[in-house]
């Protein structure tokens, strides 16, 4: 597991046609606030402030094509030529991050072959890095480019 210390809150919430919503800063407008979003937001969160990744190099929840389904990524993180460098994908709380969540990150791999693959529910977090066409188990999201 990946240990991720979520900075605190401080999140526009307001109530919209009866329902709560939330301000995403990244993408400048509301959205419902679901319980996926609510994760998405705090991890958004966690790499800007804790792990310092450049918030123009964030995309969010944009449309890919998995042959004839159209899907949707959570959080892509691109290294600086633009190229996918890490994909994340996000769950409720109450969703283990089970097989068929690694799965869901391996399609989405297939069209965005992102170094890094993360999955989390916000209290579990999960990671891979991809060398040699081999998967690995990494127990830390590595500093932004670090390693280059």
């Amino acid at each position: 597991m990946i240990p991720v210390r979520y900075p605190p809150p401080d999140f526009r919430i307001e109530t919209r046609n009866g329902q709560p919503c939330i301000f995403d800063p990244l993408r400048k407008k509301w959205l419902v606030l679901q319980e996926e979003e609510w994760i998405r937001q705090n991890f958004i969160q966690y790499l800007l402030k804790e792990m310092h990744y450049p918030r123009d190099l964030i995309a969010l929840e944009k449309e890919i094509k998995l042959g004839p389904l159209r899907k949707r990524f959570d959080i892509l993180v691109f290294d600086p030529q633009h190229q996918p460098w890490m994909l994340i994908e996000c769950k409720a709380p109450q969703v283990p991050l089970s097989d068929a969540v690694f799965s869901q990150v391996l399609r989405y791999h297939i069209t965005l072959p992102a170094r890094y693959l993360i999955i989390t529910n916000g209290n579990a977090t999960m990671g891979w890095e991809k060398e040699n066409n081999q998967l690995r188990e990494i127990e830390l999201l590595p500093e932004f480019f670090a390693d280059h």
